[in-house]
C-alpha cells in the first residue's frame, strides 16, 4: 500500500468529516504567517524612519503595529492548535471505534490467531501516531510552510542576493528530513512490536499472578519484566534520537549561513548596495524562518511515523469476515431441532495441513441429549463450535431441521443456541448485567427466575450488594461453581432450544457438581442437547454417545452398547471407576 493511497483513505474515511474546521485552522495559519512576516518587515521602516531619519511621527505607530502583529499571531496560533487538537481527538475516536467494531465483527478464529496485547498496542500506540500526523503534523506543515514563504518574500524584498544564499539551507534541511522520516517509519514499526510484547506480558502477568506467587517466581518475572521494558525503551530512545538528530544539523547550517550572510552583507553595506534597515529586516526574517524550517524537518519524521502506523491499522479496520450476518437470508425455521452433520472437514487457518475434523457425519436428535467423548484435542469442542458457526467447515454441510445453516440468517441461528462452557466468560460488571447479557430486554422478574433455576439465589443473596455486586475481571470475586451457575442462568434467560455443554461440570467438587447438574437437567429438559463430558457419570443416560478420536468418529451408541463395542470408551469408563 503506497503513501498516496493511505493519504486518500485517511482523508475520505476520517478527516473529510472535519473539512470546515480544517479550513478554519488553515485560515488562522495564514494569519500566523502574515503576522510573523509583518513583524520582520516592520523592522525596515522602524530602523529607517525612527533610528536613521529620526522621524517622530512613527515612533508610536510602528511599535503598536508590532504588538498587533504578535497578538494576532498568538491568538491565531492558539485557535488553530485548539481546532486541530479537537479534530485529532475526533479522528482518534473514530479510528478506535472502527477498530473495535472490526474486532467485534471479526471471525473468532482470526482473533484467536493474534494476541490481545498486539491489538491493544495497535489501538493505542498506532492510532496515536496517526492522529498526531493528521493534526499536529499537517497543521505545522501548513502553518510553517506559509510562514516560511512569507518570510522568504520579506527576505527577497530586502535583498535578493542575500536571499539566494539563505535558501540553500532549505533543500539541505529537506534532504535531512526525508532521510530521518524514512528511518522513523522503520523504527516506529519496531517500537510498536515491542509495545505489543509488553502488553502481552502485562496481560499474562494479571492472569497468572497467583501462579507466580505459588511457584515463587517473583524474581524471575522481575527479570523478564525488565527485558520487556528495556526492549521498548531502546526503541523509544531511538525514536527520540531520530527526532532530535535534526537539531545539530540545523544549528550548524544556521551558524554557517549567518556567518556567510554577515560577511557578504558587510560588503554590500560598505558598497552602499544594502541599507542597515534592510539588513536588520532581512536578518530578522531569516532568524524567524529558522523555527519553521526546523519544525518542517520534524514534520516529515512524524508523517513517516504516522504512515507506518496506518499501514498496520488499515488491515485491521479492513479485516475480512467469512462468517457474515446476511440480513437477506431466510430465518431458521425451528421444528424438532434435529441437527445433521454430513462429511464435515475442518482445519485451522494457522495450520491448514492439520485436519482437526475428518469426514464427520453425525445426527443429534431434537429434544434429546447426545454426548461427545474423546481424548483432549480430539476435536470435540471444535465440532461443537461448528453449530453456532463460530468456525466454518472446509467442506461438508450442517443442517438443522433440513435447513443448511450456512444459508440461514446468522442471528436467527444463534438465537436458538446457548452454550455453557467450562471456561466461563464473565464481564467486570454487576451480577444482574452478567445474567442479563443473554437477553437485554429481560425484566428483573425474568432474571430472578433464571438465577433461581440455575441455583444462584443462595450465593447472590450473600453478596454485599446482591444483584448489583460487581464481580471483578472475569468474575474473580466468585468461585468456579458460582461462575458456572451464572453461565447457566444466562442460558435459562435466553430460552434457546439448542443447548451446548462443553465440560460444564469439570474441575468442580462433588457437592458443587451436584448443584450444577441439577440446574443443567432442568435447563436441557426437552431441548436438543449436545454434551462434551469430562465425567462419564454425567452422560450415562444420554440418548446417544459419539466416541471421537483424532478428529474422527470411531463409534456411536448408548452407554451399554459402547462398553462392549468400543475399547476406547470402555477404557475411559473403567479408568474413571478406578479413580472414584
Amino acid at each position: 500500500m503506497n503513501n498516496n493511497i493511505i493519504f486518500k483513505r485517511l482523508y475520505n474515511q476520517y478527516t473529510s468529516k472535519f473539512i470546515i474546521k480544517i479550513i478554519l485552522a488553515a485560515i488562522l495559519s495564514v494569519l500566523v504567517a502574515i503576522s510573523t512576516s509583518a513583524t520582520a518587515w516592520l523592522l525596515d521602516p522602524a530602523i529607517e524612519k525612527i533610528f536613521i531619519n529620526k522621524d517622530q511621527t512613527l515612533i508610536v505607530l510602528i511599535p503598536f503595529a508590532i504588538i498587533l502583529a504578535f497578538t494576532t499571531k498568538g491568538i491565531s496560533l492558539y485557535l488553530a492548535k485548539l481546532i486541530m487538537i479537537n479534530v485529532g481527538e475526533e479522528v482518534k475516536k473514530i479510528i478506535q471505534i472502527d477498530m473495535l467494531k472490526s474486532f467485534i465483527k471479526a471471525d473468532t478464529e482470526t482473533i484467536e490467531n493474534k494476541h490481545s496485547g498486539n491489538y491493544i498496542s495497535n489501538l493505542n500506540f498506532d492510532v496515536q501516531q496517526i492522529t498526531r500526523m493528521l493534526s499536529d503534523a499537517f497543521l505545522s506543515l501548513f502553518k510553517d510552510g506559509l510562514t516560511l514563504i512569507g518570510l522568504l518574500i520579506v527576505m527577497f524584498y530586502q535583498n535578493w542576493k542575500l536571499s539566494l544564499i539563505a535558501i540553500i539551507m532549505i533543500p539541505l534541511a529537506s534532504l535531512t528530513a526525508k532521510v530521518l522520516g524514512k528511518r522513523m517509519g522503520k523504527v516506529s514499526t519496531q517500537a510498536q512490536e515491542k509495545s505489543g510484547d509488553l502488553n502481552r506480558y502485562l496481560i499474562d502477568l494479571f492472569k497468572n499472578h497467583k501462579i507466580i506467587k505459588i511457584f515463587q517466581r517473583e524474581e524471575f518475572e522481575k527479570s523478564r519484566s525488565e527485558i520487556f521494558v528495556n526492549n521498548l525503551k531502546e526503541k523509544s530512545a531511538k525514536i527520540a534520537a531520530i527526532y532530535i538528530r535534526s537539531a545539530p544539523i540545523m544549528e550548524i547550517l544556521t551558524g554557517i549561513m549567518i556567518a556567510i550572510l554577515i560577511f557578504y552583507s558587510g560588503k554590500l553595506i560598505i558598497n552602499e548596495e544594502l541599507g542597515i534597515n534592510n539588513f536588520f529586516s532581512f536578518l530578522a526574517a531569516m532568524m524567524l524562518a529558522y523555527q519553521p524550517v526546523k519544525t518542517l524537518t520534524k514534520v516529515n519524521v512524524a508523517i513517516g511515523q504516522g504512515l507506518a502506523a496506518a499501514k498496520r491499522i488499515i488491515p485491521i479496520v479492513d479485516m475480512k469476515v467469512e462468517i457474515k450476518f446476511n440480513e437477506n437470508s431466510e430465518n431458521l425455521k425451528f421444528k424438532k431441532g434435529n441437527i445433521l452433520f454430513n462429511n464435515i472437514n475442518f482445519s485451522y487457518k494457522s495450520n491448514f495441513e492439520n485436519k482437526v475434523l475428518k469426514n464427520i457425519s453425525a445426527e443429534f436428535l431434537g429434544g434429546k441429549m447426545t454426548a461427545l467423548v474423546g481424548h483432549s484435542g480430539s476435536g470435540k469442542s471444535t465440532l461443537l463450535n461448528m453449530i453456532p458457526r463460530v468456525y466454518l467447515p472446509n467442506n461438508g454441510t450442517i443442517k438443522i431441521d433440513e435447513q443448511d445453516i450456512s444459508k440461514v440468517n446468522l442471528n436467527s441461528l444463534r438465537k436458538e443456541i446457548s452454550i455453557v462452557d467450562q471456561n466461563v466468560t464473565l464481564f467486570d460488571d454487576t451480577v444482574l448485567n452478567n445474567i442479563k447479557y443473554a437477553n437485554p430486554d429481560a425484566s428483573r422478574e425474568e432474571i430472578y427466575e433464571a438465577a433461581d433455576n440455575a441455583m444462584c439465589k443462595d450465593f447472590i443473596e450473600n453478596l454485599e450488594n446482591k444483584y448489583e455486586t460487581r464481580i471483578g475481571e472475569n468474575g474473580v470475586k466468585l468461585s468456579g461453581g458460582e461462575k458456572q451457575r451464572l453461565s447457566i442462568a444466562r442460558a435459562f434467560l435466553k430460552k434457546s432450544k439448542i443447548i451446548l455443554l462443553d465440560e460444564a461440570t469439570s474441575s468442580l467438587d462433588s457437592e458443587t457438581e451436584e448443584k450444577i447438574q441439577t440446574a443443567l437437567n432442568k435447563l436441557i429438559f426437552n431441548k436438543t442437547t449436545i454434551v462434551i463430558a469430562h465425567r462419564l457419570s454425567t452422560i450415562l443416560n444420554s440418548d446417544k454417545i459419539y466416541v471421537i478420536d483424532q478428529g474422527r468418529i470411531i463409534k456411536s451408541g448408548k452407554h451399554e452398547d459402547l462398553l462392549s463395542t468400543s475399547s476406547t470408551y470402555k477404557n475411559f469408563y473403567e479408568r474413571q471407576i478406578k479413580q472414584n
